[in-house]
């Protein structure tokens, strides 16, 4: 059965953060992912974790100034040292929470990147995402890469799971996959159960999230047929977790029908 984990930056937003690690709990989620921890102590994000019986999943490196419109630097050629002291301070978290799954952010290419550009910005994103991959082999940690559609975030560097496996593949590091958002990747090339059972036997795919589409709430009551692509998930036998990464329409926990429905069938 797919295990899911409360996004805490998109969900439980009626609470101040760190009150959100206990409604988590309360609603049965024994799992939670978020953007970033860095505003916070490890120990006392750890003491919230560990008196909600949950488990950290995943968090993202520092991506560089998010308030300025940055989204990432792994991509970004003359800011490699940012980048790779981001993916040291990020493996100091993951150990202090227990989590085995740290996402990299790409970065942002300018709406006029030539092709010689983006070029140089792949050279950079492999050799960056080569160094992170080594660096978190020797600490249990998996790397994660996730393509985002370009509606959300323009010029983001990594939009199509082929591009993702793609870079995967040359990279060649068992401890670096792919972080699928069947939420960008309906936007930017749908498909999803093909692209679901095509990759995720790969052992690539190392996590799931999941949102409505077109507007990024509650999985339902949306133009998936989210049922479904639970269903093919188990079929598939994904033992990963699943990330609720959405922005609810009004109250996280009153919104849950979805999940509770679903678990009411499996149990």
């Amino acid at each position: 059965m797919p295990r899911f984990a409360a996004n805490l930056s998109m969900m439980y937003t009626e609470h101040p953060f760190l009150d959100r690690f206990a409604a988590a709990s309360a609603d049965g989620f024994e799992a939670v992912e978020y953007l970033f921890p860095y505003a916070y102590e490890a120990a006392e994000l750890r003491r919230r974790l560990d008196d909600h019986g949950l488990r950290q999943v995943l968090f993202n490196a520092p991506p560089g100034d998010w308030d300025s419109g940055e989204r990432g630097l792994a991509a970004l050629t003359g800011r490699e040292a940012e980048a790779r002291s981001g993916i040291d301070r990020a493996l100091e978290y993951a150990a202090a929470l227990g989590c085995a799954q740290v996402h990299t952010m790409a970065g942002l290419m300018g709406p006029d990147a030539t092709p010689a550009e983006a070029d140089r910005h792949r050279d950079t994103y492999l050799a960056n995402l080569t160094w992170a991959a080594g660096r978190a082999a020797a600490v249990g940690v998996d790397i994660l890469v996730e393509p985002i559609n370009r509606r959300d975030m323009p010029g983001y560097f990594l939009t199509r799971q082929a591009e993702a496996h793609a870079v995967v593949q040359e990279v060649g590091a068992p401890n670096l996959k792919v972080q699928l958002d069947l939420y960008h990747c309906q936007i930017v090339e749908g498909d999803l159960t093909t692209t679901l059972r095509r990759d995720v036997p790969t052992g690539r795919v190392g996590h799931l999230q999941i949102a409505g589409v077109p507007d990024r709430h509650e999985p339902d009551e949306s133009e998936l047929n989210i049922r479904h692509l639970f269903d093919v998930i188990d079929e598939l036998g994904f033992d990963g977790w699943i990330g609720c990464e959405y922005h609810p329409r009004a109250g996280t926990s009153e919104g849950l029908g979805w999940l509770n429905d679903y678990r009411g069938v499996q149990a």
